[in-house]
């Protein structure tokens, strides 16, 4: 293992979130030494066109080659079995969302994170929009007042056709739940780290509005399809929609609307938090401006590197008025993983903010939770 030098990292997932994982790794100075995809034959295909050196064709081969830290990109129930050998055999992971597909597999990854002492991971990356870190900043500063109401969105419309389909359609390969399971749980996130408040109870419904899909696209096929499939058409299972309204620990009112079927919003996180003497909104795809309140009206404050809390100062990385984004935002967590990977090794100091393993199993939590409440259709507990 190396400390601060140079790490030697592999990426398992080739798809789009793959590609996304490999290129922060390369800016954050990681070496990227092998690839492994959804078959042999594909794993040599892609090593081949990202040029690393390695096409490892199981989980065993990856768990030997004496890696610093792997990236799971691969489809969801894969997500724990890989996470925990990998972890077992002392390797740092960074690992997509969800955690697992069950809250008792989520949680089994965050005890082994716990007992092992890995650095352990999870992109929860809109944390990393340094206009995120500053709608922190000013909710959790006195001026802000006590939180009185906190609501929001995450719409997208890229499963709006019905001949559009993905693997994540399918429950055995992305879990029991879709459109909160993939996105509600950024919303989530985002929400209970923004206020250091967490959400106690909560009544959900969800909807299934195209009944039937073309059957569920491979596993090593691209994450968001917009490819219209002529696959024999199945039954849907997993939500289009879900609304949840919850009470936080503290008695705050909150609510959310998630969907997949939303036409025209193609990655609209919205979250509004209203307190006692200012209210703040961040929108994911104007991420480079937070819309501030008061009894005045509204202001819009630009991110700046010159201005602002530390965290939204240290995360900007371009000047003001040349916009950052999605694929910045990334980098910054792959990088901070990077960093506190040498924090473990005794190098530097761990960067704040970084969602872990215990984040992951929150998430399923709440999302059991949604589940739970959907099918009961009554108000349930979110149990950690």
């Amino acid at each position: 293992m190396t400390s601060s030098t140079t790490k030697r990292v592999a990426v398992l997932g080739a798809g789009m979130i793959g590609e996304v994982h490999r290129r922060a790794a390369v800016l954050a100075g990681a070496e990227v030494v092998g690839v492994m995809a959804s078959s042999p034959e594909r794993s040599r295909e892609v090593a081949a066109r990202w040029g690393v050196e390695q096409a490892y064709g199981s989980i065993d081969e990856v768990a030997a080659a004496g890696l610093d830290a792997v990236h799971i990109c691969t489809p969801n129930a894969s997500h724990v079995p890989f996470a925990v050998q990998l972890m077992e055999a002392g390797v740092h992971v960074l690992c997509e969302k969800p955690l697992g597909v069950s809250v008792e597999d989520a949680r089994h990854a965050a005890e082994v994170a716990a007992r092992t002492g890995v650095v352990n991971t999870m992109p929860f990356a809109y944390r990393f929009h340094p206009m995120a870190r500053e709608l922190r900043a000013r909710v959790q500063d006195p001026a802000f007042g006590a939180v009185n109401l906190v609501h929001g969105t995450y719409l997208q419309d890229w499963l709006l056709s019905p001949l559009s389909t993905s693997w994540r359609v399918d429950p055995a390969a992305g879990g029991p739940s879709r459109a909160f399971g993939d996105i509600g749980s950024h919303w989530c996130d985002l929400v209970e780290w923004v206020t250091g408040d967490r959400i106690a109870s909560l009544v959900a419904t969800t909807s299934i509005s195209i009944k039937q899909r073309p059957a569920a696209l491979p596993a090593g096929a691209a994450a968001f399809s917009t490819v219209e499939s002529d696959a024999p058409l199945v039954d849907v299972t997993t939500e289009d929609s879900a609304i949840i309204l919850f009470r936080t620990a503290a008695d705050v009112a909150g609510s959310a609307v998630i969907t997949q079927l939303a036409a025209g919003r193609k990655n609209r996180l919205w979250v509004e938090v209203d307190g006692m003497q200012q209210s703040a909104v961040f929108d994911q795809e104007l991420p480079e401006q937070l819309l501030l309140g008061d009894e005045e009206g509204y202001k819009t404050l630009v991110r700046d590197p010159l201005h602002g809390s530390p965290e939204q100062r240290r995360l900007a990385t371009l000047p003001a008025g040349h916009a950052q984004g999605y694929a910045q935002c990334f980098e910054a967590y792959v990088a901070d993983s990077y960093a506190a990977i040498d924090a473990h090794a005794g190098h530097g100091e761990r960067p704040p903010g970084l969602p872990t393993f215990a984040d992951g199993a929150r998430a399923a939590a709440i999302c059991d939770a949604m589940l739970r409440s959907a099918a009961g259709r009554e108000w349930v507990d979110v149990v950690d």
